[in-house]
C-alpha cells in the first residue's frame, strides 16, 4: 500500500500515513479494540483474585504473576501491602454466565 499523498510505502490497512500524515482514502475502519480494565478476577482466584486479575490485564500466566509475587513478599515485605491495597482498590470482575440451550430448544442459564 502506497501513500496517495507522498507515495512512500506503508502498511496496509493503514489509515494515516506515518510519513506525511494524511488520511489514506477507502480505508475501511475497523472495529475499535474493546478496553481493558484492572480487574480482580471472580473465577481464577486463590485468595483475592488480584494475581489472576492482573495477569489477565497483562496477557500472563497467573503462576509467575504469583511467584513474582511471593518473591516481593520475601524479599521486602512490600508484597503484602501493596495485594492488601489492590485487593481493596480494584473491583470484582462480574462473573461470565453461561448459557446453556438445552434438547427441548428452551434455553437455562447456569
Amino acid at each position: 500500500m502506497y501513500c496517495v499523498n507522498c507515495a512512500k510505502e506503508m502498511p496496509d490497512g493503514s489509515r494515516f500515513c506515518s510519513a506525511c500524515g494524511a488520511r489514506q482514502p477507502g480505508v475501511v475502519n475497523a472495529a475499535p479494540a474493546p478496553v481493558k480494565r484492572l480487574m480482580r478476577s471472580s473465577t481464577d482466584k486463590k485468595l483475592g483474585g488480584v494475581c489472576a486479575g492482573l495477569a489477565e490485564y497483562f496477557d500472563l500466566d497467573p503462576t509467575l504473576i504469583r511467584v513474582v509475587w511471593l518473591i516481593a513478599l520475601f524479599c521486602g515485605g512490600v508484597g503484602l501491602l501493596l495485594y492488601i491495597i489492590l485487593w481493596i482498590v480494584l473491583p470484582l470482575a462480574p462473573r461470565a454466565t453461561a448459557v446453556m440451550h438445552t434438547t427441548t430448544g428452551t434455553v437455562a442459564q447456569v
